[in-house]
């Protein structure tokens, strides 16, 4: 299984941008990853915030292929623990999922088109946090649910 990141805007933040390298870096052992930036929507102050959300989704669903999975970060998605991400992982790969694809969505969130496409919802919290951050927590879930799933010594319970 492949799994990729879907995210609108560059990390502006050296450090962040730092730490998002080395937890890809570090996932690359276990997975074939790829973080895909979709460059920020010019002239936004000139759209609503429903035609910024379109013209996102349009940007997102284009990077699509048809048999990918499409899973988006959602605050109203399902929340798990670390060890419970872990086992949501493995019931996709077992599930023979070729490409995951989940998808930080810009500062207004989806578009009802990318909603429609969704076949899954993940919260990572209910707390809200900077996109760029969102991008450095998830990557390292993905990390830590890996080593979880090879009963490696990162997480402790």
């Amino acid at each position: 299984m492949n799994i990729k990141l879907i995210a609108i805007g560059k990390t502006d933040n050296k450090a962040l941008q730092t730490l998002i390298d080395d937890y890809t870096k570090r996932l690359s052992f276990y997975i074939k990853f790829d973080l895909d930036i979709i460059p920020d929507i010019k002239n936004v102050k000139n759209l609503s915030e429903t035609q910024q959300k379109d013209k996102e989704g349009e940007l997102i669903l284009a990077k699509l292929t048809p048999t990918d999975q499409l899973i988006l970060l959602d605050e109203n998605g399902s929340t798990f623990s670390s060890v419970g991400f872990s086992d949501y992982l493995q019931k996709k790969m077992n599930s023979g999922v070729k490409t995951l694809v989940f998808v930080i969505g810009g500062p207004y969130g989806f578009s009802a088109e990318v909603y429609k496409k969704a076949q899954g919802k993940v919260s990572l919290s209910e707390m809200t946090f900077s996109h760029q951050m969102v991008r450095l927590f998830f990557i390292e879930q993905l990390y830590r649910g890996f080593t979880i799933l090879r009963n490696e010594p990162y997480h402790h319970q």
